[in-house]
C-alpha cells in the first residue's frame, strides 16, 4: 500500500479528527499513521495520534519551519489545519510544502483573509450579492443608534470560537474601539454549511448541520439537514470565493425562506464529524485527489442524522509530559 502519513495542526482537543483521518486512511485503502502537533503537551489529541509533536506557537517566526521540517522527516502528505490564527500562515506556505510533496489543505491567502476578517467576509458577501446582515462599526451605532435594530452583536473582527461575543441590548453601553465591529441579530436558526473544494475550484458536496446546542462557541449537539436553498447558496459562495480549496464551512441563519450569512471559516469546523458520520467523507476525497485517483464523491449523506456530543479524558504520566516537554521535536514512535 502506499504511505500517506498526515499532520493534525495545532491539535488541540480535536481527538474526533483524529479518529476520521486513521479511518479515512484504511477506507482509502493507504498505509500512513496520523500525526498531530501543538504547542502545548497537555492538548488531548497528541495523545490520540500515531506520533505527536511539539511545535512553537504559530506567531513564533520558527512555526513554519518546524512543521515543515516535520513534515520532511515524517514523509507527510497532508497536513490539515484547525487553528484560525495559523491558516495566514499555512496559506503563504504553500507552496514551500508542495516542493516537499506535502498538500496542505488550506485556501490560498485571498480566501483565508475573507474568513479571518469578519469585516472582509462581510464586503466580500455583499460585492457577491450573497444575503448577510447589516454590520457596521461602534462608531456607526454611536452615531446613529435609533437606524439599528436592536439588540446587535458585537464582536472582535478576528475572533474565533465565540471569544469576545456579546449581545447588547437596546440602551447598552457600546465602546467605540477600532477591532470590534457590530451586526444586527440575525433571525432564525443558526446552521453549518461543510463544503469540499477540489483543485478545479468545483464544489461537489455540501453539508448543512443544523445547530441544536452550542458550548463556547462549539456545537455539542447538532443534526444534517437536506436543504435545498441552503446547499444553492453554498454552492453560490464556493463559486465566488477567490483561491479556495480544501475543507470550509458558512455559517448561515435560516428563518424560513430568508438566509442570512454571517461567517466563513476556511478549515474543518469543530462539528464535522457528524457530517463525516452522515457519510460526507470528505477526508477520504481530498486523499484521492492527492494521490491522482479517480474521485468516489457520491453525494448521498444522511438526512437527519443527531450528533450528541461528550466529554472523554485521556490519561497522561507526569513522567510523560515532562519527556515532551524537554523536546520542541518530540515524537512518539
Amino acid at each position: 500500500m502506499s504511505a500517506f502519513p498526515i499532520l493534525v495542526s495545532s491539535a488541540g482537543r480535536r481527538g474526533a479528527l483524529v479518529a476520521i483521518l486513521r479511518r479515512a486512511l484504511a477506507r482509502v485503502g493507504v498505509d500512513g499513521a496520523v500525526h498531530a502537533c501543538d504547542v502545548s503537551p497537555y492538548a488531548a489529541a497528541l495523545r490520540l495520534a500515531d506520533r505527536r509533536h511539539l511545535v512553537p506557537r504559530h506567531d513564533d517566526p520558527g512555526f513554519v519551519d518546524a512543521v515543515l521540517a516535520i513534515c520532511v522527516r515524517e514523509g507527510v502528505r497532508l497536513v490539515v489545519p484547525t487553528h484560525d490564527a495559523e491558516l495566514p500562515l499555512y496559506a503563504a506556505a504553500r507552496e514551500r510544502f508542495a516542493e516537499v510533496g506535502c498538500t496542505i489543505s488550506v485556501s490560498g491567502p485571498e480566501t483565508v483573509a475573507i474568513g479571518r476578517d469578519k469585516r472582509a467576509t462581510h464586503d466580500w458577501l455583499v460585492a457577491n450579492d450573497l444575503p448577510t446582515v447589516r454590520q457596521g462599526t461602534p462608531a456607526d451605532v454611536l452615531a446613529e443608534p435609533d437606524s439599528w435594530r436592536w439588540p446587535l452583536i458585537v464582536k472582535p473582527r478576528a475572533g474565533s470560537a465565540a471569544i469576545g461575543v456579546r449581545v447588547i441590548a437596546a440602551g447598552g453601553r457600546i465602546e467605540d474601539e477600532p477591532d470590534l465591529i457590530v451586526e444586527e441579530c440575525a433571525a432564525g436558526v443558526e446552521h453549518t454549511i461543510d463544503l469540499l473544494i477540489r483543485r478545479d475550484g468545483s464544489c461537489p458536496i455540501v453539508v448543512p448541520r443544523r445547530r441544536l446546542e452550542v458550548r463556547a462557541g462549539e456545537v455539542s449537539k447538532g443534526v444534517t439537514v437536506r436543504h435545498d436553498a441552503l446547499e444553492a447558496l453554498a454552492r453560490r459562495a464556493a463559486a465566488a470565493l477567490p483561491d479556495a480549496y480544501g475543507v470550509l464551512n458558512l455559517q448561515v441563519f435560516v428563518d424560513g425562506d430568508d438566509l442570512r450569512v454571517i461567517e466563513l471559516n476556511a478549515r474543518y469546523g469543530g462539528g464535522f464529524p457528524l457530517a463525516y458520520e452522515a457519510g460526507a467523507h470528505l477526508p477520504e476525497w481530498t486523499i484521492e485527489e492527492v494521490l491522482g485517483r479517480p474521485s468516489t464523491i457520491v453525494d448521498t449523506w444522511r438526512d437527519g442524522l443527531v450528533m450528541l456530543r461528550y466529554d472523554e479524558a485521556v490519561f497522561v504520566a507526569t513522567a510523560a509530559l515532562a519527556a515532551d516537554s524537554a523536546s520542541s521535536a518530540y515524537h512518539d514512535g
